[in-house]
């Protein structure tokens, strides 16, 4: 049978989970000092004043080096975090294949050297 006070822990836990972002932000909105002026209302970033429109282009080499720093050193990270944290579980056929994905990954960034995508010019 379907008894609706085995759930009071998952509604109280629901409820409270709405309820701390909502109050952090009332609160926030209501102490927060309101100081509009020309310096607040305009946009920067990384503390550079911005120039042109919305549709400013990002040079190509830039977007190179981000795709290859993401593919290359994020998604090795991701996928070797796990395999160092379980490495003396897993054993010597694990770290042969740790080692070759570590080496495609080598050769991937040795293959995308020579083709000079790590050029900023």
């Amino acid at each position: 049978m379907f008894l609706l006070h085995e759930y009071d822990i998952f509604w109280a836990f629901l409820i409270i989970s709405s309820l701390v972002p909502i109050l952090a932000f009332w609160i926030s909105g209501v102490l927060a000092p309101v100081r509009e002026g020309p310096e607040k209302l305009s946009s920067y970033e990384s503390g550079y004043r911005t120039y042109g429109g919305c549709l400013v282009t990002i040079p190509n080499s830039l977007l190179h080096v981000l795709l290859l720093f993401l593919l290359f050193f994020d998604v090795e990270t991701v996928f070797l975090y796990p395999w160092a944290m379980s490495f003396d579980v897993l054993g010597v056929s694990v770290f042969i294949e740790a080692f070759i994905f570590v080496l495609i990954l080598i050769g991937g960034s040795v293959y995308a050297w020579r083709k000079g995508a790590l050029e900023w010019s």
